[in-house]
């Protein structure tokens, strides 16, 4: 039986950016990141499958970020971005899904990959 996430399973902090249009000032606006809320969350390297090691072997890292469910992270779509905010490290979001205890929300994500 899996183990239950406890609040002990946060230990990383991460912040959840939003592409946004921006007025460069001349008239033409060009698309940046946001930043919309830090929360501390946990990860889930996944090890096995095939296409999780066809994806490690072109640079990429497949893993899940866990956060607490909120009216804040319950916002968050696979066209935002997740960034550990210790390392500054850009996980780009595949897949968002709630648990079946509905306390946390599981992001698959990706780093190594191009943001778009």
């Amino acid at each position: 039986m899996a183990r239950t996430r406890s609040a002990g399973d946060l230990n990383q902090r991460v912040a959840f950016d939003k592409r946004e249009e921006v007025d460069r000032g001349d008239g033409v606006t060009v698309g940046a990141w946001k930043e919309q809320f830090i929360v501390s969350a946990g990860f889930n390297h996944l090890r096995g499958g095939e296409s999780v090691m066809a994806s490690r072997l072109q640079g990429n890292h497949t893993q899940v970020i866990f956060v607490r469910a909120s009216s804040l992270t319950k916002q968050v779509n696979t066209s935002w971005r997740i960034r550990d905010v210790r390392k500054n490290e850009i996980y780009n979001i595949r897949d968002v899904g709630p648990t079946s205890d509905r306390q946390w929300i599981d992001f698959l994500c990706q780093s190594g990959v191009a943001s778009g």
